[in-house]
């Protein structure tokens, strides 16, 4: 009697087709069949399952003592308080950082400016607008982010293109994309040139109301019929995600309803880069863009075809509205009223609330994808940071800051640290370090350390 094994393929990573003219192509997540039998690597080269790193910028800090319970020592067990309460479930997932200094080495404190570049390049500039060093994302997309369709991929749900905090330097600070709809496109619709109209690009129109999965259904057939049950079940709930997004991007296409007091204003790209407008957004559509950017980002790293990015859910002047409201976010952190009974500013406490609803939808997005053995954010660390500790007045010591992810191992999450007023920069260092990148230290001045978080390394 002979008995058949189940035999590992080699992994196909996109799935090419053509629609409505213009080519498209669906990136594949790892699926069971290229993967060992433990489900961690690669079972045709033995190589081990990707780790990836992002960032997530919220601006505006957080509301102390309403937050995160405080610690006098590092411990495990991390105290979620009212505004951080969505985190609660993903403690598993979480570090939480806090008691750490940014020191300004005779700097000023440039407001909303000064912390998150301190946290994030090792540097406290020197001027305004000065970003003095590259970002610790951008030095992680120099070791890992090679070989991928987007070496590093920068999105922002604010609606203002400036509002990325990735950069190599002062000049080289791009814009993030701000719209889903354009992120679908560039994820599902290739670089493409008609030799007849090198401008053409894929309509989002007919992408979105025919699917993108409709130019690669017979490939998917037939690649459908090539693995097993378990890998058919995975394929059918990933084309019913992408097919979900479509419909909701689809909606965003559609003519809105007639009104008089709607005027369109001058086109930003008529304006000069330092008079572009801050224009405040409607906090619900920054849920809602932001909702749809998690989606498509979670896919487009499942599918390796990015390594590094960043996502910014508002931007470093919190420039947002609730609904009905007239003061922004920002404008609430200096105006608001203290409420004696809950010793807070209220309206400020819900933005601040609302971001940390929003990083727990992004990383769920991550833990709802299966991935190997285990899931997405397994594979994946997340820095995620802010510009201030108390906006009310303008605080840069103490500044939060979480990682989330267990980096395909190599973290250990749970834990509450205490910086003790040394250097912020040791949890940008230790972040680098459990994703390779070969330095010793980092930072200058004030702020180089060689000092890791050694009580989340394994």
């Amino acid at each position: 009697m002979s008995v058949l094994l189940p035999r590992k393929m080699h992994r196909r990573a996109v799935l090419r087709g053509a629609l409505g003219g213009a080519a498209v192509s669906v990136g594949l997540p790892f699926l069971d069949c290229v993967l060992n039998d433990g489900g961690t690597a690669l079972a045709a080269t033995g190589q081990a399952l990707p780790v990836r790193f992002g960032t997530w910028y919220w601006g505006m800090g957080h509301t102390p003592g309403h937050a995160i319970a405080e610690r006098t020592t590092t411990a495990k067990g991390i105290g979620f308080l009212e505004e951080t309460k969505a985190l609660k479930p993903l403690e598993d997932y979480l570090n939480f950082f806090g008691g750490f200094a940014t020191p300004l080495d005779g700097h000023s404190n440039y407001t909303h400016f000064t912390g998150w570049v301190a946290t994030r390049t090792g540097t406290s500039p020197a001027r305004n607008a000065e970003i003095p060093a590259p970002t610790l994302d951008v030095l992680v997309s120099d070791a890992i982010g090679k070989g991928t369709r987007f070496e590093n991929m920068s999105v922002t749900s604010s609606g203002m293109p400036k509002a990325n905090y990735s950069a190599r330097g002062t000049d080289s600070r791009g814009n993030a994309e701000i719209s889903a709809v354009a992120l679908y496109q560039r994820l599902f619709g290739p670089e493409f040139v008609n030799p007849n109209n090198a401008d053409f690009k894929p309509d989002p129109r007919v992408m979105l109301e025919k699917s993108v999965l409709s130019g690669v259904a017979e490939q998917s057939k037939a690649y459908v019929k090539t693995v097993g049950a378990a890998d058919k079940a995975r394929l059918d709930e990933y084309f019913t995600s992408v097919r979900q997004v479509e419909t909701q991007l689809a909606l965003q296409l559609e003519k809105p309803a007639r009104n008089e007091a709607c005027t369109v204003p001058k086109n930003p790209s008529d304006l000069d880069v330092k008079d572009e407008p801050r224009v405040a957004r409607d906090m619900d559509h920054v849920i809602d863009t932001h909702r749809q950017m998690a989606k498509l980002l979670a896919m487009a790293v499942a599918c390796n075809q990015t390594r590094v990015f960043n996502m910014a859910f508002v931007d470093d002047f919190a420039n947002v509205r609730r609904n009905g409201e007239t003061y922004t976010h920002h404008l609430l952190t200096h105006e608001e009223v203290i409420d004696q009974k809950l010793g807070y500013q209220p309206l400020t406490f819900w933005f601040n609330q609302q971001s940390s609803n929003g990083f727990a939808e992004f990383l769920t997005e991550f833990v709802n994808v299966k991935e190997g053995a285990g899931n997405l954010l397994d594979n994946c660390l997340i820095f995620a940071s802010t510009e201030t500790n108390y906006a009310r007045v303008h605080t840069i010591d103490g500044i939060p800051i979480w990682l989330a992810g267990k980096a395909g191992g190599r973290v250990k999450t749970g834990y509450h640290i205490i910086g003790g007023a040394d250097p912020i920069t040791r949890v940008g260092l230790t972040a680098m370090h459990a994703m390779g990148v070969p330095i010793d230290s980092w930072g200058t001045k004030s702020l180089r350390t060689g000092k890791l978080v050694s009580e989340v390394l394994v």
